[in-house]
């Protein structure tokens, strides 16, 4: 009873806090400008939510504020059914009243008409929400989880019943409202009322849905030509991950280290860049091509620009997402179950191929998802080596910002797209459904990983070297150009490029950033850096509770994470655009929508590796730990992270280098004071600076090497206990292991 009242007193006060001790409305210094502090709480601006109802005549500031003192008197029940019920009540009246009159009030007034004709015209209408107002939601959230878990619900377990409150609320803001207001948008006229007939037509445009390519020969509509690439590069890239993370783990290779190092190459680069790299290798004009001209005769052709190059730049960029994935899929597999196999006289192969490679299951079928997902929703590539090849993404871009001008259309190609997704998703979640591939338990386990089946070396062997060669003269072409003078024209060497973007000076006694880029630079550090933890712990969080736990609409807020993942950054960028750039919610402009973003366009990838990875973890572990009397939150801090290494680290990894080389959500929302990397990268390649923006991109790629090698270093590795006995002492046989069926 105590700790109740304990978490309850903290939500109550925060509640008080956000009426009484923050401005309620939207600072349009900044908040953290700290400026409002000076005309605090007398300013109109500034004031907090008592203020404003009770001197500047906001009226309807009092239901929100009604709701928070029923809450606080639930306090003083001692049913504990009874106060559960209010508390529940009242969080959810919260939420409610807030949201209503936040979208129905904007800065001049009444925004729906029927609201004017209940309760007449306003004399003055209310800016975005600010701190107090946002705090307060957060407040009336915890107070309906409280009541649930007062009520019995998840066996009163008030951590777990939180953390799903939170994440539906969070997921609800950031991604079901943006969307939502793209594709309400999309069914209005320019003035704003209903008129489908522009959605209705583009969902029958030929151009979208031709099959002529399998039937007369011709080209096929632009979803097919997304659709088939995408199988092949989640393919390709599923099986070039395996490839390394086998090399990786169970081979001899002499060049391990430098080996995972080179797979995170692609990923940490600005995808135009890998795309231009390609052009002045196999371009027309391109070193090879022009070598194999002179050799052979053969006239120079235009086969990179098109579905084949893009599929190569996406393999190349994609592979290392599928190799982080598995990686500690890979490692997590139990020795002991491969020398049981042993033990019962299989040879390597069959062990590989019965027992290993089943139980790599969940990473192998997440791998292929996230590459699906990552080909469709794609954009750079296709954008620098589609040509008239069309993809999903591009012409999403196209129909918002170029001469069509068509929202109507773009919703259509975004609602295909999840179409696709959502479709991959089912069908990851049938193969899975029903079967345990749990390898990591509380008991102990001992022995060596089996070597690989002969063939399945030489076999990975032949991708993997191959495949890194070909890594290394990409990033060698991209190195080489930053030193270049102008590429194709002067090929002398100089370090104007690197001064003229990365120039310091000693002025006054202290240091004065004079390069061109630095100012984006420290930008994009700051928001990458911020919005890379909170990734990493929203996704994780998700996974634990998606794997762990059940609740009801648990399928579909699995769906909703991979659904803002799956949506291109087009979409994203204008969707957020259009969402937050009016009351209730004022974000455009400001650092805050960036890192809402990416923490929300990239958190998926941490859900999948984490899925994938606690897949793995035995469920006796969580009881064990919860048998003696350790709560959620302890049981996951103490228990459950310590074997997430590798899926924190992936998580970590990934949505720090997304932060700093995602371009096409970024592009709409970057601002004068907020300019990320690769929107002015991409700024520099219009004005034809391309030696400043490969030298940009360079160091962007060392800083992101060094700052990747922290993470590893500040997480650490799994360490699973697994000790070598002597081969001669006495096992008894250990029957092969089988998939458990629901």
């Amino acid at each position: 009873m105590k700790t109740h009242n304990r978490r309850l007193d903290i939500a109550l006060a925060l509640g008080l806090a956000a009426f009484v001790l923050l401005p309620w409305y939207r600072i349009d210094g900044g908040f953290f400008g700290f400026g409002w502090l000076w005309v605090f709480p007398e300013d109109r601006a500034a004031a907090p939510g008592l203020v404003q109802i009770t001197s500047f005549g906001k009226w309807w500031l009092m239901l929100p504020a009604l709701t928070m003192m029923v809450a606080a008197a639930a306090r003083f029940i001692s049913d504990p059914a009874r106060r559960g019920s209010l508390l529940a009540w009242a969080g959810a009246g919260g939420i409610v009243v807030l949201a209503l009159q936040g979208l129905a009030i904007g800065f001049s007034g009444w925004n729906w008409t029927i609201s004017e004709a209940l309760f007449g015209a306003l004399a003055e209408g209310q800016p975005s929400m600010g701190a107090g107002a946002v705090l307060a939601a957060l407040v009336f959230v915890l107070l309906f989880a409280f009541g649930l878990a007062e009520r019995g619900v998840m066996k009163g377990d008030a951590f777990v019943v939180s953390a799903i409150s939170l994440l539906v609320f969070l997921v609800a803001v950031f991604v079901f409202y943006p969307v939502g207001s793209m594709l309400v948008g999309a069914l209005q006229d320019f003035d704003g009322s209903f008129n489908p007939d522009g959605f209705t037509r583009n969902i029958i445009d030929p151009s979208i849905w031709s099959l002529d390519c399998v039937i007369g020969g011709g080209r096929c509509g632009v979803a097919w030509r997304t659709f088939w690439l995408a199988v092949m590069t989640a393919g390709g890239s599923t099986i070039l991950g395996l490839a390394f993370a086998l090399v990786a783990t169970r081979t001899g290779f002499r060049y391990k280290r430098s080996l995972r190092l080179l797979t995170v190459l692609p990923i940490i680069t600005p995808p135009f860049v890998v795309g231009l790299a390609l052009t002045l290798l196999f371009g027309r004009s391109g070193v090879v091509t022009e070598a194999l001209s002179t050799l052979t005769g053969v006239e120079p052709g235009r086969w990179l620009y098109g579905l084949t190059g893009i599929w190569i730049a996406q393999v190349l960029s994609f592979t290392p997402i599928s190799f982080l994935v598995l990686i500690g899929v890979v490692e997590g597999v139990s020795p002991s179950m491969e020398e049981a196999s042993q033990t019962l006289r299989a040879d390597r192969w069959r062990t590989f191929w019965r027992v290993s490679l089943p139980l790599m299951k969940p990473g192998l079928a997440n791998a292929f998802l996230i590459g699906f997902i990552e080909s469709m929703a794609d954009f750079g590539n296709p954008l620098v080596l589609g040509g008239s090849h069309g993809v999903l993404s591009t012409e999403i871009f196209f129909a918002v910002v170029g001469s069509q001008n068509d929202p109507s259309r773009a919703a259509v190609l975004a609602i295909i797209l999840l179409c696709f997704t959502l479709t991959a998703f089912l069908a990851q979640r049938s193969w899975l459904s029903g079967r345990n591939f749990a390898t990591v338990t509380g008991k102990g386990d001992s022995g060596a990983h089996a070597a690989l089946p002969r063939t399945v070396s030489i076999a990975v062997h032949a991708l993997v070297i191959p495949w890194a060669l070909f890594t290394l003269v990409v990033y060698g072409m991209i190195l080489v150009g930053g030193f270049v003078k102008t590429w194709g024209l002067d090929n002398s060497l100089t370090l104007a490029h690197y001064i003229k973007a990365f120039s310091v000076e000693i002025r006054d006694g202290g240091i004065a950033w004079t390069g061109v880029a630095w100012n984006s630079f420290w930008t994009t550090m700051e928001i990458a850096l911020i919005s890379a933890p909170l990734t990493a712990a929203v996704g994780l969080l998700t996974a634990y509770l998606i794997v762990r736990q059940r609740f009801a609409g648990r399928e579909l807020f699995e769906f909703a994470l991979m659904m803002s993942f799956a949506i291109p950054g087009t979409v994203i960028g204008i969707s957020y655009i259009m969402a937050f750039n009016l009351p209730p919610l004022e974000m455009t402009g400001s650092a805050l929508i960036l890192v809402a973003c990416f923490v929300f366009r990239n958190m998926p990838v941490g859900v999948r590796g984490g899925v994938a990875a606690m897949s793995q973890l035995d469920r006796s572990l969580d009881e064990a730990s919860l048998t003696l009397r350790a709560d959620s939150f302890r049981t996951i801090r103490k228990v459950i992270l310590p074997l997430l290494r590798p899926a924190i680290t992936a998580a970590l990894v990934y949505s720090f280098v997304r932060a700093i080389t995602s371009i096409s959500a970024v592009i709409f929302l970057v601002s004068a004071e907020y300019n990320m990397a690769t929107a002015y990268i991409v700024g520099l390649v219009e004005n034809g600076e391309y030696g400043v923006a490969i030298a940009y991109s360079s160091m962007l790629i060392v800083v992101m090497i060094a700052v990747i090698a922290g993470f590893q270093l500040v997480v650490g590795e799994r360490r699973l206990r697994r000790e070598n006995r002597v081969q001669a002492v006495a096992r008894a046989p250990v029957p092969l292991p089988q998939e458990k069926t629901a």
